[in-house]
């Protein structure tokens, strides 16, 4: 088995799980809490933050990006060549999918339930663009600065604080977002309102990779890095 199927079927199984703990834990919460939304919010945050960092800790190893802003971002930066990306990102859209089928019939609902949530507006947009700046900052600043063995910590307590300051709960993940468009729960969001959402998540892309550029001209290895923290 070539690496590359190794890494797309991580991609797959791990974007799918993902779409697993966002949806599902937003069925169980406000099943479990139909009156608040604010408990049922902070449910789903913390399901979906300790999900990512089991996710990233057992994948990481062979490949543990579950979104294709950041494998877009991975292969501007030369992290992986055109080929790799494109497979990778095939399966996080794919595994977003099967995902949310998943948590539909764990819950006792049809498979495929459209979505009719409407997110839409300026200040959900801009939600998005500081969602996508913020994760791509924290993966790659992580990563770039040499302790890549921290990235799961860091991405998973970013995303269960960015459901709460941002205005849109931060998606920030084009197959995330396509995946809620098939799920009227929760956690779901109406077709329509997902080309809008998923414009900001590539604009805050854009973004996030100028800033890391800017932040981590270099890549520091974890030895030298250990060695800096030791001379300091």
């Amino acid at each position: 088995m070539s690496a590359l199927v190794r890494r797309a079927g991580a991609e797959l199984v791990g974007t799918a799980f993902l779409v697993m703990a966002v949806v599902g834990s937003g069925v169980m919460a406000s099943r479990l809490s139909p009156n608040d939304a604010g408990l049922a919010l902070l449910e789903n945050s913390i399901a979906t933050g300790a999900a990512l960092v089991a996710l990233i800790v057992a994948l990481q190893p062979v490949s543990a990006s579950f979104n294709p802003v950041v494998t877009i971002v991975e292969r501007l930066l030369g992290v992986i060549d055109t080929r790799s990306a494109a497979a990778l990102i095939a399966a996080q859209f794919a595994g977003g999918l099967l995902g949310t089928v998943v948590a539909n019939l764990m819950f006792g609902l049809d498979a495929v339930t459209i979505s009719a949530h409407e997110r839409t507006g300026p200040g959900l947009w801009l939600g998005e663009v500081v969602a996508t700046v913020g994760l791509l900052l924290v993966v790659f600043g992580t990563v770039r600065s040499g302790r890549a063995d921290r990235v799961a910590f860091a991405v998973g307590g970013y995303i269960a604080a960015a459901y709460w300051f941002t205005s849109s709960t931060s998606f920030a993940n084009p197959a995330v977002t396509i995946a809620r468009t098939i799920t009227d729960t929760f956690a779901g969001i109406a077709p329509a309102s997902a080309p809008g959402f998923i414009l900001a998540q590539l604009l805050g892309g854009a973004l996030g990779l100028l800033l890391v550029r800017f932040l981590y001209p270099t890549v520091v290895s974890a030895a030298s890095a250990a060695e800096k923290e030791v001379i300091s």
